[in-house]
Order: structure tokens, then sequence, then C-alpha cells
């Protein structure tokens, strides 16, 4: 079914100017630790020996001995401070394979933060991920290495814009993308991923539902069912780029090439692909398939973290690298460990809210 609406900032005279901003929770203090030795010896190349196994098709040999002294860092510090690392699909493969403890998409990631057992979590990923975290596990330490990685989607819709289009569409049920932040979706009825969307929004038996904040998710999820979407006007700024003259390119070079892609993407996108997916259902899909060429039309490193894992697919390019997850690095990873920073904060009455739209999503049966 088409979409019936989409909105965006402009369509609201009364909008608040500029983001609001919950109170700061101060957060906890800890005494930083002794910074390791970063040098490459032997022990470090016998130690990380087996970490190179997994990922010696994407990481060159030279630069192995530049990562592997913070690799080993890494994971002796881990154990130091009882923190596991979380890291989703995006991240590059040096952190995806050789530092994290649970890696996947973002409804992976929530489903796990709540079977964590460690006191202190490290959220390889961007902000609103981090809060995921920090609400679904609210009395332990949830550490992001890089504050400031950030999302356009999580940017571009606030809770007074929620507010909004509550005002506007009395009653109608509101589902929030998980790539928001704690603020948006203290305001909605629900969460979802790309992975559960259509499910998601058919759970809530209504016949129109406020899809928000990505345009595209919401006019992929609008073709897969009945119920009538309203959308708001946000896009990932990754795979907005990618096009569908861009991909008939590419087939017209080898009609054997096959292509998936990512709901993110513009409809002309998904038009041309052999398949469309979460990041979660990608990864299957390439596993049961191994194509021989492939190409993935969503962020660079998840493609060399599905290549280091399966070396006989040929992953081509395009890909577009997410300039928010590249934020954060092995030396910040590090450095997260040592001091306990930057530690994600999240004022308890907002959070209350918040959690509710997770839980009910994490809880939801198939």
């Amino acid at each position: 079914m088409p979409i019936t609406g989409i909105y965006g900032p402009e369509d609201f005279d009364s909008r608040p100017q500029g983001q609001t901003t919950p109170p700061r929770v101060p957060p906890r203090t800890a005494s930083p630790l002794p910074m390791p030795s970063l040098q490459w010896t032997a022990d470090v190349a016998r130690a990380t020996a087996p970490l190179y196994e997994r990922v010696k098709h994407v990481i060159p040999p030279i630069e192995w001995p530049l990562m592997a002294p913070t690799i080993k860092a890494i994971n002796e510090l881990k154990r130091a401070r009882g923190a596991v690392i979380l890291a989703h699909n995006y991240q590059a493969p040096e952190i995806f394979h050789c530092v994290a403890d649970i890696g996947g998409d973002s409804l992976q990631l929530a489903v796990e933060a709540t079977k964590v057992k460690a006191d202190v979590i490290v959220q390889c990923g961007v902000h609103f991920m981090a809060e995921t975290s920090k609400l679904l596990n609210p009395d332990k330490t949830v550490l992001i290495p890089d504050s400031r990685a950030g999302c356009s989607l999580a940017a571009s819709i606030t809770g007074a814009d929620v507010r909004l289009l509550r005002e506007k569409f009395p009653g109608v049920p509101v589902v929030a993308y998980v790539n928001t932040s704690a603020e948006v979706k203290a305001e909605v009825d629900i969460c979802c991923t790309s992975s559960n969307a259509v499910q998601v929004v058919e759970s809530l038996n209504a016949p129109s539902v406020i899809f928000l904040p990505d345009r595209y998710l919401a006019t992929y999820v609008a073709s897969k069912t009945d119920v009538k979407i309203i959308a708001w006007k946000g896009a990932c700024e990754v795979h907005e780029r990618f096009t569908g003259e861009e991909l008939r390119g590419l087939r017209d070079g080898d009609p054997s090439v096959q292509i998936i892609a990512h709901p993110e993407c513009p409809p002309d996108v998904l038009a041309e692909a052999d398949f469309t997916g979460s990041t979660a259902h990608m990864i299957n899909w390439v596993r049961e398939r191994r194509p021989k060429r492939l190409v993935m039309i969503t962020e660079c490193s998840m493609a060399d973290n599905v290549r280091a894992e399966l070396p006989d697919v040929e992953m081509l390019r395009p890909c577009n690298l997410c300039p928010h997850m590249k934020r954060i690095t092995l030396a910040n990873i590090l450095d997260s460990l040592l001091t306990l920073g930057e530690e994600v904060t999240i004022d308890p009455a907002l959070a209350e809210r918040a959690r509710r739209s997770v839980e009910r999503m994490i809880n939801l049966k198939n």
C-alpha cells in the first residue's frame, strides 16, 4: 500500500527550534588504569595469531603488527574491568572479529544487551545504540568510545516532533525505528528494527500507523502490509546515496552479479536488488546462497566482515562508509576501558518511558 502521508519539520509551524535536551545525569567516576605496552613483540604475535586467522582475508599482513598490540591490550582490559564489548555489523573487521564479544544488527544487540552479565558494556556503534543498551541495563555502566558517533536518522527527529505528529493524528499509534534518541523513544508506542518492522506495524492491529523517522524504510514497510503508513522525512546518509542507475550499471558490466540491499535504500535501489533485508538477514542470505560475486548495498565494513567469514564470496564495490560508525576505533576503545569513559547517562524519568517502547519490541512474539 502506498504511504498515505510523509511529514517533516517544515510541516509544523509551531515546531520548537533546535533539539530539546533532557537533564544530564552525572557520570560515575573511576580510577584510570595504566597504559599497557603497545609494542609488537613475539608474545603479541603468538597471542593474537588466532585472531588474525579470522581477518587475514581483509587485513593485509603488513597492517597487523600495527593493530595486534592494541587488540591484545583491549582483550586483557575487558577481563580486568569485567566488561563486554558489543559491536554492530558496520564496525571495522579488527573490532568486529577481534575484540567484540557480541556482534550483530540493532535487534540482535538490543536482545543480547538484556542478557549481559558484565558490569560494564562498551558499545561499538553509534550513540542511539549505546542509549538503547543503557535503557535495558540501567544499573550497568554503558560506555561509548566516542560520544560524537551520531546518526543522521536519529538527528532528523525530536521528541517534540513526535508530540506534534500525535496532535495531528490523534489516536494513531506511533512506531519508532530503533535508530532514534531515547527522547524520541519515550514518546512512541513501540520500537522496531529493519528486521521486524513489518511484524511490529501489524502487531498494533490498527488501520493506520505513524512510522518514523526513515522515509525509505517506511516505503518498504508500506509495500509489505495493508496498514496505512504515515511517514517522517528522515533518511540514512549512507543508504540514501545509492541509486538504481548505479546498480543497473553493475549488472550491465556483469549480468551474473548478485545484489542485496538494505531497506533503508531508496525504492529504485530495492527494485534492482535480488534480495532486500536487514543486515542480519543479508548475512544469512549470503551464508545460505554463497554467491560467486556479490554486491552488498549497505555500509562498507559489513561487506568486509562477511568476506572475512566467507572468503570464497567475491565482494564487489560500491559501498558507502558511515562516518559516524568510523569514529569508533581500536584506540578509543582502549582509552574507554582504561578510563571508563565516555559513559552514557539518561535521565531516569525519561529512561523509564523510553524503556517501555524498546521492551515492547523485544517481547513481541512471532
